[in-house]
């Protein structure tokens, strides 16, 4: 027999005026990762913030990514038919403003400030990453106000860290986790 179950704590405020609103800010109690996905095709590049990035199988290797619809960096992206995601560190805080467009920059232009490697003409990553990924484009499905971006990796980097702790993003604002003692 299915009982149901107990209501515990309090309803998202706003829940019965606006379900979107409700939903969203029970949402920002889910702490996410912040990672870059970067486009290139030729030397036109961009960018863009994501907090719904996610492995999706190892064999193949790949990962998943949800994007707002609207992304400026979406036709590059469907043009080139690569892209890179860089997992950010704590200290990035300014890069994922950046690629967020809380600054106003576009394309090129969020690149500048940080060290990035890669080829010429290719999607690039940045240096101190937590952790980066190249990666095709298998597919992408627009569904409700997103796409969803399947890819398969490539290339996956570790590079030597500081221990100084991953980039999350939890309650509407940047925070750190994972840090290294001293």
């Amino acid at each position: 027999m299915n009982l149901p179950l107990p209501r515990v704590g309090r309803p998202a405020k706003g829940i019965d005026a606006d379900p979107a609103a409700a939903f969203k800010a029970a949402m920002r109690h889910l702490a996410g990762g912040v990672s870059i996905v970067t486009v290139a095709d030729g030397q036109e590049r961009g960018g863009l913030t994501a907090t719904s990035m996610v492995s999706l199988s190892a064999e193949p290797p790949s990962l998943l990514v949800a994007v707002a619809s609207g992304a400026s960096s979406l036709p590059l992206m469907r043009r080139s038919g690569r892209f890179a995601v860089s997992i950010l560190g704590h200290q990035h805080g300014f890069i994922a403003d950046r690629f967020a467009g809380r600054d106003g920059r576009r394309g090129a232009a969020r690149f500048e400030g940080a060290e990035w490697i890669g080829r010429s003409g290719t999607p690039l990553v940045l240096a101190d990453a937590l952790a980066s990924f190249e990666c095709e484009l298998d597919e992408m499905m627009d569904r409700f106000s997103h796409t969803i971006i399947i890819g398969r990796v490539t290339e996956s980097r570790v590079p030597a860290g500081d221990g100084s702790g991953a980039l999350v993003y939890w309650r509407a604002a940047y925070d750190r986790v994972g840090a290294l003692e001293p």
